[in-house]
C-alpha cells in the first residue's frame, strides 16, 4: 500500500467474517475475504459459497483483477497451502501480487495449519495475523470442532419451562419459550448442516425442521429422522423434504434415503454420527425428543447444549430434556456455560459438555 495509507483492519476483518456468515460450505469451512488496492480502497470481496467451488480469497482476487497488485488482502481464516478440490490459495495471492495479507484465525486442518502464512511469508509477503481467532471460531465452531477432533459437532437443543418440563404430561409443547427465542432457534438450524429428531418428534410435532426466516438466504439443513419400533406417519411434514432415515431394521418411508444401522437398543448413534460425517456433515443439531436426546447423552456423544428456559413453570411432572435415570447429583455431568442470554422472555443458555 501506499506509505501513510491504511485500513481499518479490525472493521474490514468483522466484515469478511460477516460475508461468510450466510454460506455453509462444509466440509470445507466459512471463509470471507475482501481485497484493497495501494490506496486503501476496497477493490474486491469473495465468499466461500459450496465446497468444490472458488475459496472465497480466488473470488475476492478474481473481482479486483489489476487493482490488487501491491494491495492488500484482509481473509478471515488462513489461506490453504495445498492442492484439494482447487488450487492452492496461496499460489493465486502472490500471483496477483499481493503485497500485505491480514489474516483472521489460523486453520487448525493438518494440510494447512501455520503452512499458509509461511508460504506467503517466503514469498515476502506481510502477513499480519490472527487477528480475530475467537470471532471466527464463533463463526464456524463445527469446522473447527472436526478439525480438532475427528467428528462433528453434536448440539443437543431443547425448550423448557423454569421447572425443568419440556412438555406437559400430555406431550404438548407449543409454545413454551417466546417469539424471540424461536427466531434464534431457526438460526441455529440455519447453521446446522443437519437436524435430527426421533420418531416420537415426527409423531406429536410433525415439524418441518426447516429455517423459517425473512432474511435466510443459505442452505436449509437436511432433516434427520431417527426411526424406532414403531412405523413412522406416511403423512409427515418431512417427506417433502428429502429426509435421511436412520433405522435398527428396513423400513419403508415415501421419500427420502433409509440408511440401516442396528446397534445394542436401537440404532447405533456413535455409527449415524460417524455415516454423517462421511457425508461432509460437520454440524448437527438434535432437537428431541427426550428419547434420543437420553441416548446420545448417555452415550457420550453430545458436545454442546442449547437450553432455553421460558417464563413459564410447569407446577408439576410433565416430561424431562432427557429420559433416563438421574439416580444422584454426583452421577451429573458438570458443563462448562459459555453464554447466558436474555432473549425477550425467554434465558438462553449454553454449554459445552
Amino acid at each position: 500500500m501506499t506509505p501513510g495509507v491504511s485500513i481499518d483492519a479490525d472493521a474490514w476483518m468483522h466484515r469478511a467474517v460477516g460475508l461468510s456468515a450466510t454460506a455453509l460450505p462444509h466440509p470445507n469451512p466459512r471463509v470471507g475475504a475482501l481485497v484493497f488496492d495501494r490506496a486503501g480502497g476496497e477493490v474486491g470481496s469473495g465468499v466461500h459459497r459450496v465446497a468444490g467451488d472458488d475459496h472465497a480469497e480466488i473470488v475476492a482476487l478474481a473481482s479486483a483483477g489489476d487493482a490488487a497488485r501491491g494491495g492488500t488482502l484482509v481473509v478471515s481464516l488462513e489461506p490453504c497451502d495445498h492442492q484439494g478440490l482447487t488450487p492452492p490459495c496461496t499460489e493465486a495471492i502472490i500471483t496477483a501480487g499481493i503485497d500485505r495479507v491480514i489474516v483472521g484465525a489460523l486453520d487448525p486442518d493438518a494440510r494447512v495449519s501455520g503452512q499458509g502464512v509461511a508460504r506467503l511469508r517466503e514469498a515476502g509477503i506481510d502477513v499480519t495475523g490472527p487477528t480475530a481467532t475467537a470471532a471466527v471460531e464463533a463463526n464456524d465452531p463445527a469446522y473447527f470442532h472436526h478439525r480438532r477432533t475427528g467428528r462433528p459437532l453434536v448440539t443437543l437443543k431443547w425448550a423448557m419451562t423454569l421447572d425443568g418440563q419440556v412438555a406437559g404430561a400430555d406431550g404438548t409443547s407449543k409454545w413454551i419459550t417466546g417469539d424471540e427465542a424461536r427466531r434464534d432457534a431457526h438460526r441455529l438450524r440455519a447453521a446446522s448442516d443437519v437436524v435430527v429428531v426421533g420418531a416420537g418428534t415426527v409423531r406429536a410435532d410433525d415439524p418441518r425442521l426447516d429455517v423459517r426466516l425473512e432474511d435466510h438466504v443459505g442452505p436449509q439443513p437436511r432433516p434427520v429422522i431417527v426411526a424406532g419400533e414403531d412405523p413412522l406417519p406416511g403423512d409427515a411434514a418431512l417427506w417433502s423434504r428429502d429426509p435421511l432415515v436412520y433405522s435398527a431394521k428396513p423400513v419403508d418411508t415415501p421419500s427420502g434415503e433409509v440408511v440401516v444401522l442396528s446397534g445394542p437398543a436401537g440404532v447405533d448413534l456413535d455409527a449415524m454420527i460417524k455415516d454423517l460425517e462421511s457425508r461432509g456433515t460437520l454440524g448437527i443439531l438434535v432437537e428431541g425428543g427426550p428419547g434420543l436426546a437420553g441416548a446420545l447423552w448417555s452415550n457420550g456423544l453430545v458436545d454442546r447444549v442449547v437450553a432455553y428456559a421460558g417464563a413459564k413453570v410447569g407446577g408439576g411432572s410433565g416430561l424431562a430434556p432427557l429420559d433416563g435415570v438421574f439416580p444422584t447429583v454426583a452421577d451429573a455431568t458438570v458443563v462448562s456455560i459459555t453464554s447466558v442470554e436474555l432473549l425477550g422472555d425467554t434465558v438462553k443458555i449454553m454449554g459445552d459438555c
